[in-house]
Order: C-alpha cells, then sequence, then structure tokens
C-alpha cells in the first residue's frame, strides 16, 4: 500500500474521528492525520486482539477499527492532558 493512500485514509479516518470526539475545532489537518494513522495501527491491534486476524484499511472493517482506534486514541490524549 502506497504511503499517500496511508496520508489520505489516515486524514479521513482522524478527521472523522476528531468530528464525533467534538475535538475537530482543536484538531489541525496534521493532527487529524497522526491520529488517523496511529488510529488505524490501534484498530488493527484491537482486531487481531477480537481474533479478525490481519485486516485491509481499505475494507469496511479496517476502516471501521481504524476508527474505533483514532477514537481511544482521542480518549487517551484527553485523559493525558486532564491529569
Amino acid at each position: 500500500m502506497s504511503i499517500i493512500l496511508w496520508l489520505v485514509v489516515g486524514g479521513i479516518v482522524g478527521w472523522l474521528a476528531s468530528l464525533l470526539a467534538g475535538a475537530d475545532g482543536q484538531m489541525g489537518i496534521v493532527a487529524n492525520v497522526l491520529v488517523g494513522i496511529v488510529g488505524a495501527f490501534l484498530g488493527g491491534l484491537l482486531a487481531q486482539a477480537f481474533g479478525f486476524g490481519p485486516i485491509n484499511i481499505l475494507s469496511f472493517a479496517g476502516f471501521v477499527f481504524a476508527l474505533l482506534g483514532a477514537l481511544i486514541l482521542i480518549g487517551i490524549v484527553r485523559a493525558v492532558r486532564q491529569a
């Protein structure tokens, strides 16, 4: 998978996660892309933990797990900032 595809999908996932978490005004495009990419990684780990095995980011399940991972990451960042 090309790096450009990872950046595009990561940006979309990060942007959707920030909208759902109500953090869109606090995050810029670079933060959205980073949250999306790291969220996809966390989502992949989550999918493997639940027995889904390796999933493709371009599949529906991959997109959902990446979004869940990004939401978890935003929650962790908020918890750390408040502490």
